[in-house]
């Protein structure tokens, strides 16, 4: 018989996994999965969306596939903007119920 997990699981993979900067990584994915919704509602190729946000079609793959290493977030938040994606940015008080404040990144292309 296996003993069951005793890891404690959050809502972000990148902090149960011991990643540095687990939000900012969040963030990041979360921004990098938009980028391809919106490439794939244009039906744009990655050479496409590349013109369109003034990176080559390397760095498009390179975000498809979530090495997003060299990419700020306000770089990606600037790439949605040039595939046509408003980006609003909204802030409000923390929930009581947290212990921490955090970043999300919610919505729809």
């Amino acid at each position: 018989m296996t003993t069951p997990n005793t890891y404690k699981c959050t809502e972000n993979v990148f902090e149960d996994f011991g990643f540095k900067n687990p939000e900012q990584s969040l963030v990041k994915s979360n921004l990098a999965m938009y980028i391809q919704d919106a490439m794939e509602l244009r039906a744009l190729s990655q050479q496409e969306a590349g013109a369109l946000m003034g990176i080559d079609q390397a760095k498009v793959s390179a975000i498809v596939n979530g090495k997003l290493k060299g990419f700020t977030i306000e770089r990606l938040l600037r790439f949605l903007n040039a595939l046509d994606v408003d980006v609003e940015i909204k802030l409000k008080p923390k929930a009581k119920r947290r212990e921490h404040a955090q970043t999300l990144v919610t919505g729809r292309v």
